[in-house]
């Protein structure tokens, strides 16, 4: 068997690219990857932004195993169909009666990144049905995609997690003392595209409750509004440092130099973070949103906060305990890392995505 394998590129700047290196590695010492060819049965990682264009094309043109790194396609379609192909697709998904909404959801397309409208439809109906095969990371995919696409063959997969080996600690001291933060501070870190669905406000204003803390954003802002916007929050001499984009060794510099993660989003879209899972194998405490998403994680390695009118409230606290309590921290860190190691590995999950490949195939898994 020969498996065509179609992912963005590992130079782009977005994790479900990572994810698709990392997983490319494992399977070619079991099957004939042929990457950006046909084979006997392709996959296809698609995921909610402009550099899976040509990807989603070819998926539906020739039917292979998706992997839906992203359950809601909604704003991937606004930027790729003009007003009466997507109000067309709309109707596709969710019949003629709600036309009207269609376009008005088209005519307010400027504020889709943080309005919840669009995030409620996901319109994965036409690649969900035309797949062989769709393969989703958490229950909020899967529940998605069943609704969409009742005929579907869908199945759930964890989120793959690839260890790198720790980094001097020479080399995180030096890191934090160049971003001018003491050995002292308790550090959090928001980690990827920085976005107003990652709550930024409420971890701004959390912080400001929270005493002997810094934060550092380690991203780019998604736009030029929103870094506008927090531009004044980021004034030297503040408790607040950005990074900008960080390249992968000092983005694995970050991970490590940093105490805990914030890695808040609402609305959701489906997705199982590639951060959360890398920040989690590193052994850090996360404090995440309590969402579907994220519900197949155990209790006791995590901290969740309620995306609703207590979320700034309950961030907050979850962050003044962890200053208070950095052995407790970092003792649900340790049982974290150990999660991720058993339950997210490489090879566990590339069996997994195998063994759906060749299910899809028809043909007998030798993994």
């Amino acid at each position: 068997m020969t498996l065509g394998y179609f992912a963005p590129p590992p130079c782009a700047r977005t994790g479900v690219a990572h994810y698709a290196s990392v997983l490319l590695g494992a399977l070619r010492s079991h099957v004939d990857v042929r990457v950006g060819q046909p084979g006997d049965v392709n996959l296809y990682h698609m995921g909610n932004n402009p550099l899976h264009k040509d990807i989603y094309r070819r998926a539906l043109a020739n039917p292979g195993v998706v992997i839906l790194h992203d359950a809601v396609l909604h704003h991937f379609l606004l930027g790729q169909l003009t007003a009466e192909e997507y109000v067309a697709e709309f109707v596709y998904n969710y019949g003629a009666w709600p036309e009207d909404t269609a376009r008005r959801l088209w005519q307010d397309r400027a504020r889709a990144a943080a309005d919840p409208r669009y995030f409620e439809r996901p319109m994965v109906r036409r690649i969900a049905e035309r797949s062989l095969s769709v393969l989703v990371h958490n229950r909020a995919a899967l529940e998605i995609v069943r609704l969409h696409a009742p005929q579907a063959r869908v199945r759930e997969i964890p989120h793959l997690q690839a260890p790198s080996p720790l980094p001097p600690l020479s080399a995180v001291f030096e890191w934090r003392r160049r971003f001018g933060v003491s050995p002292h501070e308790y550090l959090f870190g928001v980690f990827g595209h920085l976005r107003e669905s990652k709550r930024l406000w409420s971890v701004l204003e959390a912080l400001n409750r929270v005493r002997q803390a810094a934060l550092i954003l380690a991203g780019d802002f998604a736009s030029s509004d929103l870094r506008r916007a927090v531009g004044q929050a980021l004034a030297p001499g503040g408790r607040i440092r950005w990074t900008g984009y960080l390249p992968e060794e000092e983005f694995d510099l970050c991970v490590h130099a940093v105490d805990a993660c914030v890695n808040l989003k609402y609305p959701t879209a489906g997705e199982s973070s590639g951060v959360s899972i890398r920040l989690m194998g590193a052994g850090k405490p996360v404090i995440l949103t309590d969402s579907l998403e994220n519900a197949g994680f155990p209790e006791d390695v995590c901290l969740r906060v309620d995306a609703g009118p207590a979320e700034t409230e309950m961030l907050a606290y979850f962050m003044a305990w962890l200053v208070e309590n950095p052995a407790r921290g970092r003792e649900m860190g340790r049982r974290a890392r150990e999660h991720i190691e058993r339950e997210h590995n490489v090879r566990s999950v590339a069996e997994k995505v195998f063994e759906a490949v060749c299910a899809a195939a028809g043909f007998e898994a030798r993994w």
